[in-house]
């Protein structure tokens, strides 16, 4: 894998969104594979596309999101309607999210499932000014910061290229998400995943108690948050997230992922 950009491209654009939309989808097509299956990548017509690349063995959909520099804790995309209905759609694209250098090198490059993500992940900007071109266009932000770590897959991770087969093995891990249709479900068990990332790899039930206030935000209709934390413990047992060591007693399995 090439981590180094086509410059060649650039001679064509002058904007530097134009520039780093080619130069990252070209980069991701030629070097790029699913994450979900292994197989190679093909490009979407750009006049016709609400995605960047699709799989024809898995048939799984794709679309790329780029950022200069360090992975920031949030991102542009497109409108916020749009994008809660695409949440409850489990047939959505998948979200590839790419970092490169001010020389056009890829530094970073992870995937994350459509299935990873739940309504708390997207924050509503502010409608546009009246004098906008596209007046009271309200779009959003996708938080990062807001999505567990397990479920952002590394293809390239610090400069550091991770091979196909390790990277299907870490997609196939979070695939039990994909069975919960139910989006209330699904967000329980990634907030409790999402504090557990917070905590020591051996930690105990009442440092998870301390999450309450903070689920109970998250989650209003439920009056019994510390019930559903030690359901969604257990159920991350049976997962293999988890190892209980004895009562109140929990570890991590941070090789795991």
């Amino acid at each position: 894998m090439n981590l180094q950009m086509n410059l060649e491209l650039t001679k064509s654009y002058t904007s530097k969104s134009q520039i780093a939309r080619v130069m990252t989808e070209d980069w991701f097509l030629n070097n790029g594979f699913c994450p979900s299956c292994s197989n190679d990548l093909i490009g979407v017509d750009n006049n016709a596309k609400v995605h960047d690349f699709s799989c024809k063995l898995c048939n799984g959909q794709f679309e790329l999101k780029s950022y200069l520099g360090k992975t920031p804790s949030k991102i542009n995309d497109g409108a916020y309607d749009s994008m809660v209905k695409r949440i409850a759609d489990i047939n959505s694209p998948h979200f590839l999210f790419l970092g490169y250098s001010q020389n056009y090198s890829v530094v970073n490059c992870f995937a994350v499932p459509n299935y990873l993500f739940q309504p708390s992940v997207i924050v509503k900007r502010k409608p546009l000014s009246l004098t906008a071109r596209r007046a009271g266009w309200v779009g959003c932000l996708i938080q990062l910061n807001q999505i567990p770590e397990f479920g952002k897959i590394k293809l390239v991770e610090n400069g550091k290229v991770i091979g196909r087969e390790p990277v299907k093995i870490a997609w196939d891990k979070t695939r039990f998400l994909a069975d919960y249709k139910n989006l209330q479900t699904r967000g329980w068990t990634l907030d409790i995943l999402s504090c557990i990332e917070k905590l020591n790899t051996n930690f105990s039930l009442n440092e998870m108690y301390q999450f309450e206030n903070q689920l109970s935000i998250k989650h209003p209709e439920n009056k019994h948050i510390k019930d559903k934390i030690r359901q969604q413990l257990q159920v991350l047992r049976d997962k293999g997230f988890v190892e209980f060591i004895k009562p109140g007693l929990y570890k991590f399995n941070r090789d795991w992922m």
